[in-house]
């Protein structure tokens, strides 16, 4: 375990130390966003009984925090561990493709569970929120942050630049968190677009995660338990049998 402890402690390093930047910066941007769209949706968007919408909007900010953040910090690393050339320092050691996946994975969720935490912490003053179910909350938090660092890794290994890694992440990642219900109900959309919704991954995840603090959701928590579990296990061999092979890092 010595190999997976030292990646692991060089991911978490990795990020921490320059935190102003990978942790509070993102927390100040999800401000941004509470100040933006609460202040101009207040009172005009009504989304669940007796939940206000700025109530209602905290839990979908954080939870965006923490998917972004964990894609940011393994698709990052990876990329430019190739593109520096210091990957090979890690395919040197006896380091299984478990422990690297591992390490990885860990560290992504280290990191977007610390700035969702933060986001979580800077905004729980401002606006009530209550508990129906921590269970979903912690449940849904890592998952979320497992699922995102993972995706992150496969990109990562995927990705020979920055631009491919940019595209991956404007064009996938970006979308999907702002079209996942974080800023709307989708009990809200036509029928045509709720039933799209339902297509996107990160929606269950959202919702999931919300209902942990309201006890309500636009379907039912266990249904996206299991939809949210499932995808990380895919996720998880689809990665781990990239790291097996050597995809696009041996040659």
């Amino acid at each position: 375990m010595i190999g997976f402890k030292t990646l692991f402690y060089k991911e978490v390093l990795r990020f921490w130390k320059v935190a102003f930047q990978t942790v509070l910066a993102p927390i100040i941007t999800a401000l941004l966003y509470l100040a933006i769209f609460g202040h101009a949706l207040q009172t005009r968007v009504d989304v669940y009984p007796g939940v206000a919408y700025t109530s209602f909007l905290i839990p979908g900010l954080v939870m965006m925090s923490v998917l972004q953040n964990a894609f940011a910090n393994s698709s990052s690393s990876l990329i430019q561990s190739k593109i520096t050339g210091n990957l090979v320092f890690m395919l040197l050691p006896p380091l299984s493709h478990w422990e690297i996946f591992f390490a990885y994975t860990l560290g992504s969720l280290t990191r977007g569970l610390a700035v969702g935490f933060g986001v979580f912490f800077v905004t729980v003053w401002l606006v009530p929120l209550s508990f129906a179910a921590p269970f979903y909350i912690i449940a849904f938090a890592v998952l979320g942050a497992a699922i995102l660092g993972t995706l992150g890794l496969i990109a990562g290994i995927w990705a020979e630049k920055f631009d491919q890694l940019a595209a991956f992440q404007n064009f996938l990642i970006m979308p999907l968190t702002f079209l996942s219900g974080v800023f709307y109900s989708t009990h809200s959309l036509p029928p045509v677009w709720r039933e799209v919704s339902r297509l996107n991954p990160f929606f269950y995840m959202i919702d999931g995660f919300r209902y942990g603090f309201f006890g309500q959701s636009d379907i039912n928590p266990l249904h996206s338990l299991a939809i949210v579990a499932s995808f990380c296990v895919v996720l998880a061999i689809l990665a781990i049998r990239m790291l097996a092979g050597g995809y696009k890092l041996r040659h």
